[in-house]
Protein backbone atom coordinates (compact mmCIF):
# COMPACT_ATOMS: atom_id res chain seq x y z
CA UNK A 1 0.00 0.00 0.00
CA UNK A 2 1.21 3.30 -1.26
CA UNK A 3 2.17 6.05 1.67
CA UNK A 4 -0.26 9.10 1.59
CA UNK A 5 2.11 12.20 1.17
CA UNK A 6 1.69 14.22 4.42
CA UNK A 7 -0.18 17.43 3.86
CA UNK A 8 1.84 20.82 3.06
CA UNK A 9 3.09 22.55 -0.62
CA UNK A 10 0.57 21.80 -3.06
CA UNK A 11 -1.49 19.76 -1.27
CA UNK A 12 -2.37 22.34 1.34
CA UNK A 13 -2.61 24.93 -1.44
CA UNK A 14 -5.13 22.46 -3.19
CA UNK A 15 -7.36 21.89 -0.03
CA UNK A 16 -7.32 25.60 0.70
CA UNK A 17 -8.55 26.65 -2.32
CA UNK A 18 -10.87 23.62 -2.98
CA UNK A 19 -12.66 25.13 0.54
CA UNK A 20 -13.19 28.12 -0.50
CA UNK A 21 -14.18 27.79 -4.30
CA UNK A 22 -16.82 25.29 -2.36
CA UNK A 23 -18.19 27.44 0.13
CA UNK A 24 -18.88 30.09 -2.28
CA UNK A 25 -20.49 27.48 -4.73
CA UNK A 26 -22.49 26.54 -1.62
CA UNK A 27 -23.57 29.47 -0.85
CA UNK A 28 -24.58 30.80 -4.06
CA UNK A 29 -26.71 27.28 -4.52
CA UNK A 30 -28.13 28.26 -0.98
CA UNK A 31 -29.27 31.97 -1.69
CA UNK A 32 -30.48 30.79 -5.16
CA UNK A 33 -32.00 33.60 -7.26
CA UNK A 34 -29.90 35.95 -8.64
CA UNK A 35 -26.90 34.96 -6.73
CA UNK A 36 -26.22 31.20 -8.57
CA UNK A 37 -27.73 33.06 -11.94
CA UNK A 38 -24.39 35.56 -11.38
CA UNK A 39 -22.06 32.90 -10.66
CA UNK A 40 -23.33 30.11 -13.23
CA UNK A 41 -23.31 33.05 -15.78
CA UNK A 42 -19.33 34.15 -14.97
CA UNK A 43 -18.21 30.81 -14.60
CA UNK A 44 -19.99 29.14 -17.97
CA UNK A 45 -18.54 32.13 -19.92
CA UNK A 46 -15.02 31.87 -18.34
CA UNK A 47 -15.18 28.10 -19.26
CA UNK A 48 -15.94 28.57 -22.58
CA UNK A 49 -12.74 31.19 -22.62
CA UNK A 50 -10.54 28.07 -21.34
CA UNK A 51 -11.95 25.88 -23.58
CA UNK A 52 -10.96 27.73 -26.40
CA UNK A 53 -7.45 28.52 -25.00
CA UNK A 54 -6.98 24.63 -24.44
CA UNK A 55 -8.32 23.64 -28.00
CA UNK A 56 -6.63 26.64 -29.91
CA UNK A 57 -9.57 28.70 -30.37
CA UNK A 58 -8.96 31.60 -28.36
CA UNK A 59 -9.09 35.09 -30.40
CA UNK A 60 -12.39 36.06 -31.32
CA UNK A 61 -14.50 32.78 -30.79
CA UNK A 62 -13.76 33.41 -26.84
CA UNK A 63 -16.11 36.40 -27.57
CA UNK A 64 -18.40 35.18 -30.12
CA UNK A 65 -19.68 32.27 -28.55
CA UNK A 66 -18.91 32.61 -24.71
CA UNK A 67 -21.46 35.84 -24.94
CA UNK A 68 -24.22 33.60 -26.37
CA UNK A 69 -23.37 31.11 -23.75
CA UNK A 70 -23.50 33.53 -20.68
CA UNK A 71 -26.57 35.05 -22.44
CA UNK A 72 -28.64 31.79 -22.81
CA UNK A 73 -28.12 31.49 -19.06
CA UNK A 74 -29.31 34.47 -18.37
CA UNK A 75 -32.39 34.19 -20.16
CA UNK A 76 -33.17 31.19 -18.29
CA UNK A 77 -32.36 32.79 -15.31
CA UNK A 78 -35.13 35.66 -16.18
CA UNK A 79 -37.58 33.08 -16.68
CA UNK A 80 -37.64 32.99 -20.27
CA UNK A 81 -36.51 29.17 -20.56
CA UNK A 82 -37.63 28.68 -24.43
CA UNK A 83 -35.64 31.66 -25.31
CA UNK A 84 -32.71 30.90 -23.71
CA UNK A 85 -32.49 27.33 -25.04
CA UNK A 86 -33.19 28.48 -28.08
CA UNK A 87 -30.00 30.52 -27.89
CA UNK A 88 -28.18 28.19 -26.98
CA UNK A 89 -28.69 26.03 -29.45
CA UNK A 90 -28.12 28.56 -32.64
CA UNK A 91 -24.98 28.98 -30.60
CA UNK A 92 -24.03 25.45 -31.37
CA UNK A 93 -25.22 25.38 -34.96
CA UNK A 94 -23.70 28.41 -35.65
CA UNK A 95 -19.89 27.26 -33.81
CA UNK A 96 -20.67 23.98 -36.07
CA UNK A 97 -20.76 26.04 -39.24
CA UNK A 98 -18.29 28.37 -38.59
CA UNK A 99 -15.36 26.01 -37.76
CA UNK A 100 -14.22 22.88 -40.23
CA UNK A 101 -13.22 21.26 -36.59
CA UNK A 102 -15.72 19.68 -34.01
CA UNK A 103 -13.36 21.13 -31.09
CA UNK A 104 -15.93 25.02 -31.21
CA UNK A 105 -19.32 23.41 -30.81
CA UNK A 106 -18.10 21.07 -28.65
CA UNK A 107 -16.98 24.04 -26.21
CA UNK A 108 -20.34 25.75 -26.75
CA UNK A 109 -22.09 22.64 -25.61
CA UNK A 110 -19.54 21.54 -22.99
CA UNK A 111 -20.07 25.57 -21.10
CA UNK A 112 -24.22 25.43 -21.95
CA UNK A 113 -24.55 22.23 -20.58
CA UNK A 114 -22.87 23.42 -17.55
CA UNK A 115 -24.34 26.86 -16.80
CA UNK A 116 -28.23 25.54 -18.39
CA UNK A 117 -27.78 22.32 -16.35
CA UNK A 118 -27.35 23.31 -12.54
CA UNK A 119 -29.53 26.75 -13.03
CA UNK A 120 -32.66 24.76 -14.37
CA UNK A 121 -32.02 21.98 -11.55
CA UNK A 122 -31.72 25.15 -8.79
CA UNK A 123 -35.31 26.79 -10.28
CA UNK A 124 -37.00 23.58 -10.00
CA UNK A 125 -38.93 22.45 -6.97
CA UNK A 126 -36.29 20.66 -4.73
CA UNK A 127 -34.01 22.19 -6.50
CA UNK A 128 -31.91 24.05 -2.92
CA UNK A 129 -31.52 20.07 -1.92
CA UNK A 130 -30.56 19.38 -5.68
CA UNK A 131 -27.49 21.46 -6.07
CA UNK A 132 -26.16 20.20 -2.79
CA UNK A 133 -26.49 16.42 -3.59
CA UNK A 134 -24.83 17.34 -7.06
CA UNK A 135 -21.93 19.23 -5.25
CA UNK A 136 -21.37 16.33 -2.72
CA UNK A 137 -21.47 13.54 -4.84
CA UNK A 138 -19.09 15.28 -7.17
CA UNK A 139 -17.13 16.75 -4.62
CA UNK A 140 -16.90 12.99 -2.55
CA UNK A 141 -15.94 11.21 -5.75
CA UNK A 142 -13.02 13.54 -6.23
CA UNK A 143 -11.96 13.34 -2.54
CA UNK A 144 -12.38 9.77 -2.61
CA UNK A 145 -10.62 9.14 -5.63
CA UNK A 146 -7.61 11.52 -4.76
CA UNK A 147 -6.71 9.50 -0.94
CA UNK A 148 -7.75 5.97 -1.95
CA UNK A 149 -5.11 6.44 -5.29
CA UNK A 150 -2.41 7.74 -3.02
CA UNK A 151 -3.22 5.99 -0.03
CA UNK A 152 -4.10 2.12 -1.89
CA UNK A 153 -1.95 2.91 -5.38
CA UNK A 154 -2.27 -0.40 -7.58
CA UNK A 155 -3.07 -0.71 -11.31
CA UNK A 156 -3.75 2.06 -13.72
CA UNK A 157 -7.47 3.27 -14.51
CA UNK A 158 -6.42 4.81 -18.11
CA UNK A 159 -2.93 5.71 -17.88
CA UNK A 160 -2.51 6.91 -21.91
CA UNK A 161 -5.18 9.39 -20.54
CA UNK A 162 -4.34 10.29 -17.30
CA UNK A 163 -1.66 8.38 -15.60
CA UNK A 164 -2.08 8.94 -11.94
CA UNK A 165 -5.44 7.89 -11.86
CA UNK A 166 -6.50 4.22 -10.37
CA UNK A 167 -8.37 1.75 -9.68
CA UNK A 168 -8.12 1.91 -5.77
CA UNK A 169 -8.64 5.69 -6.57
CA UNK A 170 -12.06 4.90 -8.57
CA UNK A 171 -13.63 2.61 -6.22
CA UNK A 172 -12.97 4.83 -3.59
CA UNK A 173 -14.55 8.03 -4.81
CA UNK A 174 -18.11 5.69 -5.94
CA UNK A 175 -17.81 4.34 -2.04
CA UNK A 176 -17.24 8.51 -0.58
CA UNK A 177 -19.94 9.52 -3.34
CA UNK A 178 -22.52 7.12 -1.85
CA UNK A 179 -22.01 7.98 1.41
CA UNK A 180 -22.16 11.40 0.70
CA UNK A 181 -25.62 11.30 -1.27
CA UNK A 182 -27.03 9.10 1.59
CA UNK A 183 -26.76 11.89 4.30
CA UNK A 184 -27.24 14.69 2.24
CA UNK A 185 -30.68 12.85 1.14
CA UNK A 186 -30.82 12.40 5.43
CA UNK A 187 -30.42 15.85 6.11
CA UNK A 188 -32.75 16.83 4.40
CA UNK A 189 -35.37 14.57 5.43
CA UNK A 190 -35.90 13.18 1.95
CA UNK A 191 -36.13 9.27 1.37
CA UNK A 192 -33.15 6.73 1.05
CA UNK A 193 -33.89 3.70 -1.73
CA UNK A 194 -31.96 2.06 -3.78
CA UNK A 195 -33.12 3.93 -6.74
CA UNK A 196 -31.37 6.78 -4.84
CA UNK A 197 -28.01 5.34 -4.36
CA UNK A 198 -27.82 3.64 -7.99
CA UNK A 199 -28.49 7.67 -8.77
CA UNK A 200 -25.64 8.15 -6.73
CA UNK A 201 -23.58 5.75 -8.23
CA UNK A 202 -24.52 6.96 -11.88
CA UNK A 203 -23.68 10.36 -10.66
CA UNK A 204 -20.18 9.63 -9.47
CA UNK A 205 -19.39 7.81 -12.39
CA UNK A 206 -20.53 10.12 -14.65
CA UNK A 207 -17.98 12.92 -12.47
CA UNK A 208 -15.26 10.78 -13.00
CA UNK A 209 -15.63 10.17 -16.90
CA UNK A 210 -15.96 14.06 -16.84
CA UNK A 211 -12.71 13.96 -15.23
CA UNK A 212 -11.30 11.67 -17.88
CA UNK A 213 -12.82 13.66 -20.81
CA UNK A 214 -10.82 16.93 -19.67
CA UNK A 215 -7.91 14.94 -19.45
CA UNK A 216 -8.04 13.23 -22.39
CA UNK A 217 -8.73 17.09 -24.36
CA UNK A 218 -5.84 18.33 -22.43
CA UNK A 219 -3.95 15.64 -23.69
CA UNK A 220 -4.93 15.75 -27.34
CA UNK A 221 -3.51 19.64 -27.18
CA UNK A 222 -0.29 19.10 -25.07
CA UNK A 223 -2.08 21.23 -22.06
CA UNK A 224 -1.29 20.58 -18.90
CA UNK A 225 -3.74 23.46 -17.28
CA UNK A 226 -6.73 25.05 -18.50
CA UNK A 227 -5.57 28.05 -17.12
CA UNK A 228 -4.11 29.37 -13.59
CA UNK A 229 -6.98 31.07 -11.76
CA UNK A 230 -7.49 28.69 -9.17
CA UNK A 231 -4.22 27.86 -7.01
CA UNK A 232 -3.42 24.17 -7.21
CA UNK A 233 -6.06 23.23 -9.19
CA UNK A 234 -5.20 25.45 -12.65
CA UNK A 235 -8.28 26.51 -14.46
CA UNK A 236 -11.58 26.46 -13.72
CA UNK A 237 -12.50 24.00 -15.55
CA UNK A 238 -9.83 21.81 -14.45
CA UNK A 239 -12.01 22.09 -10.98
CA UNK A 240 -15.48 21.60 -12.45
CA UNK A 241 -14.37 18.78 -15.28
CA UNK A 242 -16.87 16.30 -12.99
CA UNK A 243 -19.59 18.05 -11.68
CA UNK A 244 -20.22 19.78 -15.71
CA UNK A 245 -20.98 16.07 -16.61
CA UNK A 246 -22.56 15.48 -13.29
CA UNK A 247 -24.51 18.56 -13.87
CA UNK A 248 -25.76 17.28 -17.11
CA UNK A 249 -26.67 13.71 -15.96
CA UNK A 250 -28.51 14.79 -13.15
CA UNK A 251 -31.03 17.29 -14.87
CA UNK A 252 -31.17 14.31 -17.57
CA UNK A 253 -32.35 11.81 -14.53
CA UNK A 254 -34.82 14.89 -13.39
CA UNK A 255 -36.00 15.03 -16.92
CA UNK A 256 -36.64 11.75 -17.77
CA UNK A 257 -38.46 10.43 -14.31
CA UNK A 258 -40.85 13.71 -13.91
CA UNK A 259 -40.48 15.57 -16.70
CA UNK A 260 -38.62 19.47 -17.28
CA UNK A 261 -40.86 21.06 -14.32
CA UNK A 262 -39.69 18.76 -11.68
CA UNK A 263 -35.95 18.41 -12.31
CA UNK A 264 -35.01 18.30 -8.73
CA UNK A 265 -37.46 16.00 -7.90
CA UNK A 266 -37.07 14.29 -10.67
CA UNK A 267 -33.34 13.24 -9.48
CA UNK A 268 -34.01 13.03 -5.66
CA UNK A 269 -37.22 11.55 -5.03
CA UNK A 270 -38.20 7.87 -5.61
Amino acid sequence: MAAIQPVGGELLVRVVSGLVLGAAALAAAWIGGAAIAIVLIAAAGLVYVEWTRVTGEGGNAAVLFGVPVAAAIALVALGQDALGFAVAAVSLIVAAATSPRAWRPAGVAYAALFGLSLLSLRYAPLGREALVFVFAVTWATDTGAYFGGRGIGGPKLWPAVSPKKTWSGAISGLIAATAAGVLVARAFALPVSLPLVLVTLFLSLACQAGDLFESAVKRHFGVKDAGHLIPGHGGLMDRVDGLIFVAAAAALIGLVHLGPARLGEGLLLW
